[in-house]
């Protein structure tokens, strides 16, 4: 291991965090940097992935062409790891670790938002599924192409383990006989994830800096966007709250800067509840080492059950006021359309594919075995922007379906 490596090993950590002089290491053995540590790699091969510049042009909720404030997957991206180091730094785990995590966290979402990835699911139904989770996973080890040796990116097994498993165990007692993701299966072959325990501490903080993000970005693109008004959100516990303080406290501001003083606030109290929940669980569970995390019962990170009520109570009124308004419907039928019109093409016409996808195909036996040829096509799918999905429609079916 390089000096500088070592030198990190010497900055505060927690017993329980991820140390990268303790690393499990890469499925393909490779020489270290000597400048940076196994995690800030990783982090850093994230970064420069083919996937993650596409994520500018992979919206959120709104689709891209609805104004240039609206969040975008890199943006919200970037959103969560601010989050997830703050939290990482107050937990005293490994911050490059849970990072790198969160960059990666949502590299597998299709174009058009949730819209798209319903339509995606519905496609791939009868070859396998679809899960955004898994899709990321796919991405990191087998879709991304940079390296003469291996495909994906070869990261660490904390940070494949933590994207695969930042929302909990994928095996438990409920869901044992179910049958691995084909990317989790291969996967499986090369490294054991421990898909029935806890991911590591970092992992848990992503995950819970991504619900923070979302919920708060939501609200504030929804009223940009006029679905919802303040006083419709004043009967939102969480949201009512913090309105009322931010009113009292500025009764004169206007009120695009009120809305920034009130998601400011939501933020930092949910950010206050996770450290405060977590330390009490960290502190009740007394872990010595990052494997004792993992063999908790349940999870470290968390809100606390008021908070976690509360967050249910808004994500109830997004989905209702947001997720489901008139606009939003009419906008997922037409993606509906986009989606699986292409779809249903490339699979009748592979040939139609960009050269290196018929290659692959080929290379992998897939252009008579209508399931790996669904899976090659999802991906390519998948893969898109929302901008090249609709250019893509455009020139197969000489059709401009106007997402607007």
């Amino acid at each position: 291991m390089s000096d500088i490596a070592y030198n990190y090993c010497a900055l505060p950590l927690a017993p329980y965090a991820c140390r990268p002089d303790q690393s499990v290491g890469r499925v393909y053995e490779e020489s270290e940097s000597k400048h940076r540590t196994c995690f800030q790699r990783d982090r850093d091969r994230i970064i420069h992935s083919s996937a993650f510049r596409r994520l500018k042009y992979k919206t959120q909720v709104f689709i891209y062409h609805e104004g240039d404030h609206y969040r975008t997957r890199l943006t919200h991206t970037l959103e969560v790891a601010q989050i997830t180091r703050s939290m990482a730094r107050a937990l005293l785990v490994n911050e490059d670790l849970a990072e790198g995590i969160a960059l990666a966290h949502d590299l597998g979402h299709t174009p058009f938002a949730h819209l798209g990835e319903y339509a995606v699911q519905d496609c791939m139904e009868p070859y396998g599924g679809f899960d955004h989770n898994d899709q990321s996973l796919r991405i990191l080890t087998t879709l991304e192409e940079k390296y003469p040796k291996w495909k994906g990116l070869n990261l660490t097994w904390e940070t494949l383990e933590g994207v695969a498993k930042h929302n909990g165990p994928l095996i438990t007692s409920e869901n044992k006989d179910r049958p691995l993701s084909e990317t989790l299966k291969d996967l499986q072959e090369q490294t054991d994830l421990r898909l029935e325990t806890y991911a590591s501490l970092e992992a848990q903080v992503a995950a819970l800096s991504d619900d923070i993000a979302y919920n708060n970005h939501d609200v504030e693109d929804g009223l940009r966007a006029g679905l919802f008004t303040l006083q419709d959100l004043k009967d939102v516990p969480l949201l009512g709250r913090h309105i009322s303080h931010a009113q009292k406290n500025y009764p004169d501001i206007e009120e695009k800067i009120l809305i920034q003083e009130i998601i400011r606030e939501m933020i930092g109290s949910m950010v206050a509840d996770v450290l405060e929940e977590s330390n009490t669980r960290i502190k009740d569970l007394s872990p010595k080492s990052c494997e004792d995390v993992r063999a908790g019962k349940v999870a470290c990170v968390a809100f606390s059950d008021d908070m976690y009520n509360d967050v249910q109570h808004l994500r109830g009124f997004l989905f209702d006021r947001m997720y489901r308004h008139v606009n939003l419907n009419r906008l997922g039928f037409k993606v509906s359309r986009i989606l699986h019109d292409l779809f249903e093409a490339f699979m009748m016409s592979p040939e139609m594919l960009p050269q290196k996808w018929q290659d692959r195909l080929e290379s992998e036996g897939a252009i008579d075995d209508e399931r790996k040829r669904a899976r090659h096509v999802c991906d390519y799918i998948a893969g898109m922007t929302d901008r090249f999905a609709i250019r893509e429609h455009e020139e197969l079916f000489h059709v401009a379906l106007d997402v607007k």
